[in-house]
């Protein structure tokens, strides 16, 4: 298994994914740079966190239209793996790989924190190494991640089983005490109908290892490992 991290201009967690996939889970990883339009031959990409363009006229919107994004889409219509974390998550929604929208946070203020997130589907190559119901502590770092969409597509996301994570209390309770930026159905993380592709608002590569002050993270990376190595 082979994977990529995208560099965008404003990225600042490439370095922290690729040491979770080169140091953590052992990966033969390399970085890529927005403008090159071919990826190398990989079984992973990764879109990491960070403020791709300055989030001009919005999170992701300009990061879309980069050269390499083409390739990632054709990766991803492919049926291979790609993560998208944070403002990567922000840039699969602006590339049509996954529905929806984000918006301003509900309390309109940057939020930097550890959350909990609950696992809804674990038949998925990014949570293949976790149980339905289990909870994970992972650190959050946005300003706009407040998910939306509408009631329709909402819908088409729970009668395909691609609401992979929702925000929650350590034990699993669900509720709006729970939810740190009004995101619709406290949505954290989806993935598209083929389920190769996720996108999640939540750091898992800043909580995996103990020295972060949580390890809980890993268990996607290795999730992925263990789905693609042969």
């Amino acid at each position: 298994m082979k994977a990529a991290v995208i560099v965008f201009p404003g990225s600042n967690c490439d370095t922290d994914c690729f040491h979770a996939l080169k140091d953590v889970v052992k990966v033969p990883v390399e970085y890529v740079w927005h403008k090159d339009r071919h990826l190398p031959k990989v079984d992973l990409v990764v879109i990491p966190g960070g403020f791709s363009y300055g989030d001009y006229l919005r999170t992701g919107a300009i990061a879309r239209f980069s050269p390499v994004m083409e390739s990632v889409i054709k990766h991803a219509n492919d049926g291979r793996a790609v993560i998208g974390i944070c403002n990567g998550f922000q840039i699969l929604l602006e590339a049509g790989l996954l529905p929806g929208a984000m918006l301003r946070n509900k309390s309109l203020e940057f939020i930097c924190k550890h959350t909990w997130i609950r696992t809804e589907e674990n038949l998925t190559i990014f949570t293949g190494q976790m149980e339905p119901g289990e909870t994970l502590c992972v650190p959050i770092a946005h300003g706009e991640g407040n998910y939306y969409c509408d009631d329709d597509t909402l819908k088409s996301l729970h009668d395909h089983s691609q609401v992979v994570f929702r925000y929650s209390s350590e034990t699993g309770e669900i509720g709006d005490a729970f939810n740190p930026n009004g995101s619709k159905d406290h949505i954290a993380g989806i993935v598209n109908k083929k389920k190769n592709v996720l996108g999640m608002m939540p750091h898992p590569e800043r909580s995996s290892e103990e020295i972060l002050g949580s390890s809980d993270g890993r268990k996607i990376f290795e999730s992925i490992v263990n789905a693609l190595v042969e």
